[in-house]
């Protein structure tokens, strides 16, 4: 059975209505961006433009980084701006960066840009930035006041310390941009050579009479070899004397000698008064047998007496010298206890 003709002149009505809607709402979303991208060469079609809605890209963003490309001369694709963007990156900043690199005459093609850009990500600095480094050259102070330090501290063969300050012109290093070493590799390195300028140098006066010695001895060096910079001057700001570290390590190793020595010393004395102790003891020993000796004149004497050897004027005798001997002691102003108190 066919459908009447109202039914079917119905059923277009309602398709050419949906149609016309969903072109009211093109055109309501999308006309002044396509107005403003055909009116300035951009080329960019309503069909791109719902393309990119449906992919949650921004059109207008798209739109403003490509008539920016085309008045600066410079005709990138519409999908590449749309895959750059869907990468993480910043379609603004990148535009801005070729248009700025290309009215300082430096050679630096999109895909590079798109790198740079990428690597730049999450680091607080911008491909913009890097191109503006490159343009116009920016100062590093070396050391770095933000990681504690206020002088690169050497030492010359005369043991004097010499503080000093640098300030380092660099600029970007496009080509090597992209997985070179940071600002804080310069700043490293500066400090090592100019720790080694100064300690190369004779005397401290050296290094105060001619300051530029540390710079051209640092800058030969070629610091900036695989970083993302090339140095263009290094610049000595300040130096100062320090401490006298020659002499501070002489007093400490003297301090450590004397140390060492009274260690020694105190070894030695140890030794001697163990062996005085030896010493006494022995005489204790000795004095001991002689009191046992003694003890046993006593015995011998009744035994001499017993045996007929000895006789009684022999004792008087014996007993007139001991008295004697006392009697010269005393008069001496000695006696046996005086000399047994000395022997001690």
């Amino acid at each position: 059975m066919t459908p009447t003709v109202p039914l079917i002149v119905f059923v277009l009505a309602v398709v050419l209505g949906i149609g016309a809607l969903i072109l009211a709402v093109v055109l309501f979303n999308f006309f002044g961006i396509w107005i403003r991208a055909w009116s300035n060469g951009a080329d960019v079609g309503l069909l791109d433009m719902v393309g990119m809605r449906l992919q949650g890209i921004p059109v207008a963003l798209m739109v403003d980084a490509r008539i920016m490309a085309i008045k600066a001369g410079m005709d990138i694709d519409l999908k590449s701006l749309q895959l750059h963007y869907q990468s993480g990156g910043n379609v603004p900043q990148v535009i801005l960066a070729l248009i700025m690199a290309d009215r300082a005459g430096i050679v630096l093609d999109y895909n590079r840009t798109c790198a740079i850009d990428l690597a730049t990500k999450g680091t607080g600095k911008t491909v913009l930035e890097a191109v503006q480094t490159s343009v116009n050259p920016k100062v590093i102070d070396c050391p770095n006041a933000a990681m504690g330090r206020t002088s690169i501290d050497g030492v010359a063969k005369d043991g004097i310390g010499v503080k000093a300050k640098a300030r380092v012109t660099v600029r970007s290093h496009l080509d090597r941009f992209v997985g070179g070493a940071t600002e804080e590799t310069i700043i490293a390195r500066v400090g090592e050579g100019i720790v080694s300028a100064i300690g190369s140098a004779d005397s401290y006066k050296e290094v105060l009479e001619n300051p530029d010695r540390i710079s051209k001895a640092v800058l030969a060096k070629g610091l900036d070899s695989n970083t993302a910079f090339e140095i263009l001057s290094i610049d000595i700001a300040d130096v100062d004397v320090g401490d006298n570290i020659g002499a501070k390590l002489q007093a400490e190793q003297a301090e450590a000698d004397k140390r060492v020595a009274q260690a020694r010393a105190e070894v030695r004395r140890a030794a001697a008064v163990a062996s005085e102790q030896e010493m006494r003891a022995k005489t204790q020993e000795m004095r001991a047998k002689v009191v046992e000796a003694e003890a046993q004149v006593p015995q011998a004497m009744a035994e001499a007496f017993r045996a007929g050897n000895f006789g009684v004027m022999d004792y008087i005798r014996m007993k007139n010298v001991e008295s004697d001997t006392q009697m010269r002691a005393s008069i001496a102003g000695t006696d046996r206890s005086g000399e047994e108190n000395r022997a001690q």
